[in-house]
């Protein structure tokens, strides 16, 4: 089964319905973005969650101490580092890390092979001056050639209900990403996009 991350909470109702309808992570967008929480609104997500959903907070080039701030005061179970983080950066820290790449070819993919201790990567679409949140999609193909390096592949950019069962087939990966796809507005996701969205992941694994 495709595991589903929905990103870019902003509050415990939208999480709780993602959770409901079967999301296996929910992201907290700590970095500057239209979707960025405080520590106090994620820490009350995250308090609301059921279990065995995992609260993953999103990060772009945070400094360590505020990083680490950031995960005791927010309770999150993992991190996504999302910007130019060394491999070093993910050495030590309280929870697992995934290390989140920007690609657009085959060449975008080597520096995973530095990253060893991060416990998956995610792929999503280079666009220049931006970390993520874009709703541009990439080449699912890269997804397929970035298995080579042994770690579980989280597929994101541009994935909505209409597409993601397409990138499912094509890519195969262990988790899809999706933030912009299932949205109201910027913060705000759309109860019906979450319901085909979810539908359509099901669909792909069936």
């Amino acid at each position: 089964m495709t595991r589903v991350k929905i990103c870019g909470m902003t509050t415990r109702r939208d999480a709780l319905l993602a959770a409901d309808l079967g999301a296996d992570a929910i992201g907290l967008v700590f970095a500057e973005s239209p979707r960025q929480v405080t520590v106090e609104q994620a820490r009350e997500i995250v308090e609301a969650l059921p279990p065995f959903v995992t609260a993953v907070g999103v990060f772009v080039d945070e400094l360590m101490p505020s990083l680490l701030e950031a995960i005791a005061q927010s309770g999150v179970k993992a991190v996504q580092l999302h910007g130019d983080e060394p491999p070093d950066a993910l050495v030590n820290l309280p929870v697992p890390a995934i290390k989140a790449f920007r690609v657009r070819t085959s060449f975008d993919l080597e520096p995973m092979a530095q990253y060893h201790h991060a416990v998956a990567f995610l792929l999503d679409a280079r666009v220049e001056g931006q970390y993520g949140g874009t709703g541009h999609a990439f080449e699912w193909t890269l997804a397929q050639e970035a298995k080579r390096f042994k770690k579980p592949i989280v597929l994101s950019g541009g994935l909505r209900p209409e597409n993601v069962a397409d990138a499912i087939r094509t890519a195969r990966p262990y988790a899809v990403d999706v933030s912009t796809g299932v949205e109201s507005r910027p913060g705000r996701k759309d109860p019906e996009k979450l319901r085909a969205f979810f539908a359509a992941v099901r669909d792909a694994d069936g």
